[in-house]
């Protein structure tokens, strides 16, 4: 699944509101944080995660591992969080036709 600008945008928009409900410290990726992501994104859809390191490379690889074990989109990286967005079955979110 690949979005369009405008579908970016718009979640974006939605996830300004929202509140880190995921965490990454010290101990990077483990297989608890990844079932842990994978409820989240299974409850919300569009889930902010917050990334404890100071690398802006590190940061990025994480958040680039973190889409492709629960494909995830990545939505947004600003500073040390992350907007991924994985829709449900039914979608919750109803995005913007694509343009």
């Amino acid at each position: 699944m690949s979005l369009t600008s405008h579908q970016t945008r718009y979640l974006r928009s939605i996830a300004h509101a929202l509140k880190p409900v995921v965490m990454v410290g010290s101990k990077g990726i483990t297989d608890a944080l990844l079932a842990e992501l994978d409820s989240a994104l299974a409850a919300h859809e569009l889930i902010k995660v917050s990334i404890a390191s100071d690398d802006r490379e590190e940061r990025r690889e994480i958040t680039d591992a973190l889409s492709k074990a629960s494909g995830a989109e990545i939505v947004q990286l600003i500073g040390r969080t992350s907007v991924l967005y994985r829709p449900a079955q039914p979608a919750r979110i109803i995005l913007p036709k694509k343009a």
